[in-house]
């Protein structure tokens, strides 16, 4: 049953994803036709800078989800009910947050962005505009644990297929027709707003226990337990905005504005394209794992974690050779060889994608255990050491040392907090089988990507369609 429910879920994933790298790929090229670098540059920041609101969610839908596997499992609707409505006078907490951090940033919005002269429209008002979207996709998406919990994302997915295309489309016409980004942005959040009532009918439909039980108020033991793990989970939340939403800022800050962001902002599109529908796969699997992790032993949980870790490394080196053998023909056909960057920023590209990867099984097993106080302290040192490195390594290696400083950082939690917090944790085993483990499909990865670039440099095709092919 599990793993049924997994497939289905995963095949959604998939499908929503791939259909979301199309869209977004064919989007990209109408965006940088109709607005230009700079735009291009502009959207890139302001979802780097505004990836803060990501930090006052708190981390309460992770804990909270957690906390929901064992009533949805017993089919206790009470518990569940209590549950959901905690959640959701939460939220309306971080709806307030999100805006006084909306209104903090504004001030300093020119110094981030540096060279705006290319921007015609006044930028705080798109900034505004780019934040509210931010907000509305969490107004309810409190609704969308329930779904995940019990093993059923695939519903929303649905949903956000629906709403993939109906916005992009929306979108596209009016970006040839207009050429105005302000438009561009106000189909983006009223889509939205509509993707969301959607998913709240139908939760409200499924689980209509929720509507007659929404007086129930959580004990003061589940209330105190839940926030104990939304503190460690702050940590978490504020270390993954230094290292995944400062690369852009840092890049507008000390390498000569937008137009660079732009540059680099499209191999990133790619990468990231890959990398959601591959982590999607692995996000599919949590609720399921959750499950295993509250039922079976520990004999059995080591089994599947071994499985779905030769899943996760098969899939992410595959993706990490066809990455660094056909990116460079593939920008020249989708945009132009204007826009290659240097071998070294791919190389360091590919290794920094590879490794973020190959964090997604001890993610999906770390949350659904819910292992989130024990290593509190491990987020703050990988955020300052990629802040201070990526700084470093960016005057001394200019584009390249973004994505260095998070290789640097990101060795921290494959030696240490991984091995140390959850496997030993989860499985009862030695940190350093995991260790060992990862740095052998380490070796063939990169063994792999020498041989297949290698292989491919035999056929020096001047026609590209070729040289891809």
């Amino acid at each position: 049953m599990r793993t049924r429910k997994s497939l289905r879920n995963i095949i959604f994933s998939v499908i929503n994803n791939v259909l979301n790298i199309v869209i977004s790929l064919f989007s990209q090229k109408i965006f940088l036709d109709t607005l230009g670098k700079s735009y291009l540059g502009l959207n890139g920041v302001f979802t780097n800078v505004l990836s803060i609101l990501a930090v006052a969610e708190l981390g309460i839908g992770t804990a909270i989800v957690y906390k929901l596997y064992k009533p949805i499992d017993k089919k206790d609707e009470r518990t569940i009910s209590k549950l959901m409505n905690f959640y959701k006078r939460c939220y309306s907490i971080i709806i307030i947050i999100m805006i006084v951090i909306i209104l903090s940033i504004m001030p300093f919005l020119k110094i981030i962005l540096g060279d705006i002269s290319q921007i015609n429209e006044n930028v705080y008002i798109l900034y505004l505009l780019f934040a509210f979207d931010i907000i509305f996709s969490y107004l309810l998406a409190y609704k969308k644990s329930i779904l995940f919990a019990d093993q059923k994302e695939y519903i929303s997915t649905i949903i956000h297929i629906i709403y993939l295309l109906f916005m992009n489309s929306l979108q596209i016409v009016f970006l040839i027709y207009t050429k105005d980004y302000i438009i561009y942005l106000i189909i983006k959040i009223f889509s939205r707003l509509l993707e969301n009532i959607i998913v709240n009918y139908i939760v409200n439909k499924r689980y209509s226990f929720l509507k007659e039980y929404k007086h129930l108020s959580l004990p003061a033991t589940e209330k105190k337990d839940i926030l104990k793990r939304v503190k460690s989970l702050f940590v978490h939340k504020i270390a993954g905005f230094v290292v995944t939403g400062t690369d852009t800022i840092l890049i507008s800050f000390f390498l000569g504005g937008l137009v660079t962001v732009g540059y680099y902002s499209n191999y990133t599109l790619i990468i990231s394209s890959v990398t959601t529908v591959f982590n999607q796969i692995f996000v599919s699997m949590t609720s399921s794992i959750g499950n295993l992790l509250v039922r079976d032993d520990c004999n059995k949980k080591l089994e599947v974690f071994n499985k779905i870790q030769f899943l996760n490394f098969w899939l992410f080196t595959f993706a990490s050779v066809c990455i660094f053998c056909l990116i460079e023909p593939f920008i020249t056909i989708w945009i132009g060889n204007d826009y290659i960057l240097s071998k070294f920023v791919l190389i360091c590209l590919v290794i920094n994608f590879y490794m973020q990867g190959m964090r997604r099984t001890m993610m999906a097993f770390k949350e659904a255990a819910g292992i989130f106080y024990e290593d509190r302290f491990v987020p703050v040192i990988e955020s300052l050491i990629n802040l201070v490195a990526s700084i470093v390594f960016l005057k001394i290696f200019g584009l390249p040392g973004v994505a260095l400083g998070t290789i640097a950082s990101t060795l921290v939690v494959f030696l240490y907090s991984y091995p140390k917090y959850v496997y030993k944790a989860i499985f009862n085993k030695s940190g350093m089988l995991y260790i060992r483990q990862i740095s052998t499909y380490l070796i063939i990865t990169i063994i792999t990507i020498f041989i297949t670039f290698e292989i491919t440099n035999i056929f020096p095709f001047s026609n590209i369609y070729f040289k891809l092919f």
